[in-house]
């Protein structure tokens, strides 16, 4: 039978590499699905919603 690590720091430096490679495919499916545009559009969609509600005081 394998022995296996049991030293903390090769499972930190494990835990760490682990960590690192689901962020960067987490940012990646962001970045290349350029799901961070459309939550904006649909946030500024329901701001525009709300505002253009408001009465408009200003009359120019």
């Amino acid at each position: 039978m394998a022995k296996k690590h049991t030293n903390p720091v090769v499972k930190f430096v494990g835990t760490t590499i682990k960590v690192g490679c689901i962020a960067t495919g987490a940012l990646f499916t962001v970045y290349f699905l350029n799901l961070d545009q459309k939550l904006l559009a649909w946030s500024y969609a329901r701001v525009n919603e709300i505002f253009d509600r408001k009465p408009v005081d200003i009359k120019f």
